[in-house]
């Protein structure tokens, strides 16, 4: 805990305002979210169609907006957009705490949504920029401290509030989420976007398109990397379901456990693996080792043994691989992208990368799906094993080949 305050303190005001900022997020989005679906289907009695509706609407609005999010930000500053997503989560969490019909519900989840569009990219651009190149690893790691907190915590709060009501969960995710809209409108510097020509903001939008479309590196390294979403999202899908086949209707406690264990792992380790790395390997290769760490998280359960403490504990061995391996290569990666960039539209190459990996997970979580319907035991994780493998393989490919040096973005035509 010491080394981590005095890793806080080592930086500006304004990285450890976007680090408390971050913690805050997702406590309030963790408090809510998980229950969510519940309250749909239980509290107000909705089909599980509608309730599967609301919830893609929400991923949807999110995944398919981080581009557009991250764009604004280059063009209009990153303070304006983080102030616009936290407002608008602010009012979108009230609205799902009084909505009963599908259209208010519906549009609660895609403002929802869409707010995380809005602030995520521009949150990342802005500590990137803060912490400059020398310290931008050391920074998001810590960045990665605080985001794992919340997410520890805040379905325990979630949980608390829902003594009351679910009403109650929601006021208070958006008292949070309104407070820290109050609290970075006086703390947080305004940092101006890069001057801009006079062509028009459509004919601006499109040139900034059609340079990322053109940065080949950048493109290689995200489809590279969007094995890495794909396998961290299994604790959300692939391991509940084996906790399942284990367990049948008493999964809540191993789930929880799961989820408790993955972000303790990522807590305790996240400081220590980025030192580490720092010393002993080149940013790539660290990236490569996180992927072939989170691969071989899937192996303990290759066997599918019925025996339920043995079962058990490699639900939670995953788990906690999964977030060491995550917690190796997620720093460098962030580093990585900043660099590829040329540091030039940090926002929108991070909203890019983010709609990637939305994509990424849509399309995983259906072959995942689709491999635990063969009812082949071992075929989901030896697919997820090979998966991490792949992915480390060709970030390594891509390091060798010199893809991902520093180079000058060239601007298309």
């Amino acid at each position: 805990m010491s080394g981590l305050r005095a890793q806080v303190a080592s930086f500006d005001r304004p990285v450890r305002l976007l680090m408390i900022n971050q913690f805050a997020i997702n406590l309030a989005f963790y408090m809510l979210m998980p229950y969510l679906a519940d309250h749909l289907a239980h509290g107000l009695g909705l089909a599980a169609w509608m309730v599967g509706l609301v919830l893609g609407v929400r991923n949807l609005s999110q995944q398919g907006m981080f581009l557009v999010g991250g764009t604004l930000a280059d063009r209009y500053g990153c303070k304006p957009m983080i102030l616009a997503g936290c407002a608008l989560r602010t009012a979108a969490f009230g609205l799902l705490g009084v909505a009963d019909t599908l259209p208010a519900l519906l549009a609660a989840s895609a403002a929802t949504g869409l707010a995380g569009a809005l602030f995520n990219p521009a949150v990342r651009a802005y500590l990137a920029q803060e912490a400059g190149e020398e310290r931008r690893v050391e920074a998001f790691a810590t960045f990665n401290v605080f985001y794992q907190a919340g997410i520890l915590i805040g379905p325990l709060a979630g949980l608390a509030l829902l003594a009351w009501d679910f009403s109650a969960v929601c006021a208070v995710a958006a008292l949070i989420f309104g407070a820290l809209a109050v609290l970075q409108a006086r703390a947080l510097p305004a940092r101006p976007p890069a001057e801009r020509g006079a062509e028009p903001a459509w004919r601006a939008v499109a040139t900034d398109w059609r340079t990322i479309a053109a940065n080949r590196p950048f493109l290689l390294f995200a489809a590279a990397m969007t094995g890495s979403y794909v396998l961290a999202f299994q604790v959300y899908l692939a391991l509940p379901l084996r906790a399942r086949e284990l367990f049948g209707e008493r999964t809540g406690l191993v789930t929880g456990a799961v989820f408790a264990v993955s972000a303790l792992a990522a807590l305790s380790g996240q400081l220590k693996l980025t030192a580490w790395a720092k010393r002993t390997m080149a940013g790539p290769r660290a990236i490569a080792c996180g992927l072939v760490v989170m691969g071989a998280a899937f192996l303990p359960l290759l066997p599918g043994t019925h025996d339920t403490v043995i079962g058990a504990g490699a639900l939670l061995f995953c788990a906690a691989l999964l977030a060491w391996g995550g917690a190796l290569l997620y720093p460098f990666e962030m580093d990585t992208v900043v660099r590829l960039s040329g540091d030039r539209l940090v926002a929108t190459y991070y909203g890019a990368y983010n709609t990637a990996s939305g994509i990424a997970i849509s399309l995983g979580n259906l072959a995942v799906g689709a491999l635990f319907d063969t009812g082949v035991s071992w075929l989901p994780w030896a697919c997820l094993a090979a998966t991490g493998l792949v992915c480390a393989g060709l970030v390594a490919w891509l390091h060798r080949a010199g893809h991902l040096a520093l180079r000058p973005v060239a601007l298309p035509v």
